[in-house]
């Protein structure tokens, strides 16, 4: 059999890597919670249309002030009311307005 395929391991690597393998999956896993996270947020909107139809008159109330419901200052707003970081409530009103309110801007 070709060494290539099972290239030899120094000795004292081999119980380094038996302890920082756990350490990878870790945070492989973490990196993987937030888009759950997101999956969730979305879903809850979605299986709750009057949760998304009521966000939707608060974008066309920015809307008439001459503000994009995108703008950072919405973006802000829904975070605080949602209990969300930015980057979710980015997430969460660009979905809302794909799937609900399609003529806000």
């Amino acid at each position: 059999m070709s060494n290539l395929l099972y290239p030899k391991i120094h000795p004292a690597l081999g119980p380094a890597l038996l302890v920082l393998l756990p350490v990878l999956l870790i945070n492989l896993a973490s990196m993987w919670s937030p888009a759950v996270a997101q999956s969730q947020l979305l879903e809850s909107v979605k299986q709750n249309p009057a949760k998304a139809n009521e966000m939707c008159s608060q974008f066309k109330e920015l809307n008439a002030q001459g503000l994009s419901a995108t703008s950072s200052r919405a973006v802000s707003q829904i975070a605080r009311e949602k209990s969300l970081n930015p980057i979710d409530s980015e997430v969460l009103i660009t979905y809302v307005i794909g799937l609900y309110c399609p003529d806000v801007r």
